[in-house]
């Protein structure tokens, strides 16, 4: 799996806005224009957190037009570009989430989220040395996020360094038990090193946390199906198809990790007639 994550916790962006407004006073500009400033300053501030309100609500559509102008009422708040950046990223608009998020690093370079979004922008962007560069920086200043971890272990494995993408993957479910994402993509590692007891061992495991969760479900039955269970292959297999079709997509597999090894069974398996019946 990889689990789009960095649209960075809305309860931490909305500890990020819970700012208040500048003190004015003891200024040389005349009162009245400093009071403006802060005053538009605030209105940014405020919009930004209405969009994360709507992001609440997956009202993305409503939340950009706010977010970008928030940045324009408080460009120097690393705030407003954070969440402008995030938002971008959110929206596959990776290039002009790259730079709203430099922008608020600049503004701001010991923020943990900002890094991990950058992690996220440069992973989307096929750029995984600089993801893992980004979220090791973020992971010094806040170590204990099971996102950023499952994040890290992904850009690893896609570089195929699969001992670091293994120990980013049990750091994260150190950190939160039945974050099974990550105890699945242990056994998409292990499929790839030929480990096939043990990434069946590690889904069935993702599987004990999330009856419903389909992707764990279909790699089990492919890999018992390769190694001549066929009748359990294929009936769990149908089964993980009827919970979610789109794991009959092999470019939807490849998104998600799924590697050369697991993708060539899975191929042969899809092209069985009684799993091409319930395909839709």
């Amino acid at each position: 799996m990889s689990q789009r994550i960095p649209l960075v916790s809305l309860l931490v962006l909305l500890g990020l806005l819970a700012v208040p407004a500048p003190v004015s006073g003891q200024a040389l500009l005349p009162y009245t224009l400093q009071l403006d400033s802060k005053e538009l300053e605030q209105q940014g501030l405020n919009l930004a957190q209405d969009a994360v309100q709507l992001v609440r609500f997956q009202q993305y559509d409503l939340a950009l037009p706010r977010a970008e102008l928030a940045t324009q009422l408080a460009p120097n708040r690393y705030q407003t570009w954070f969440i402008l950046g995030t938002l971008y990223i959110q929206n596959q608009e990776l290039d002009k989430g790259l730079t709203a998020l430099l922008r608020a690093l600049s503004l701001e370079s010991n923020e943990s989220g900002i890094f991990f979004s950058l992690g996220s922008a440069y992973f989307q962007k096929g750029e995984y040395a600089q993801a893992v560069s980004k979220l090791e920086t973020g992971l010094k200043l806040k170590p204990d996020v099971p996102e950023a971890l499952f994040d890290l272990g992904n850009a690893h494995y896609q570089l195929k360094q699969y001992p670091k993408a293994v120990a980013a993957y049990e750091k994260a479910v150190a950190e939160e038990k039945n974050f099974w994402p990550a105890i699945n993509n242990i056994g998409l590692v292990k499929y790839e090193q030929g480990d096939v007891s043990g990434a069946i061992e590690k889904w069935q495991a993702a599987i004990a946390i999330d009856e419903q969760a389909a992707e764990p479900q279909l790699a089990v039955a492919v890999a018992l199906y390769a190694r001549g269970e066929r009748e359990q292959g294929i009936a769990m297999g149908a089964a993980a198809l009827r919970l979610d079709s789109r794991y009959a997509d092999l470019d939807f597999l490849k998104e998600n990790l799924w590697g050369e090894r697991l993708l060539a069974e899975t191929q042969k398996f899809l092209a069985i007639p009684r799993i091409e019946a319930v395909i839709p």
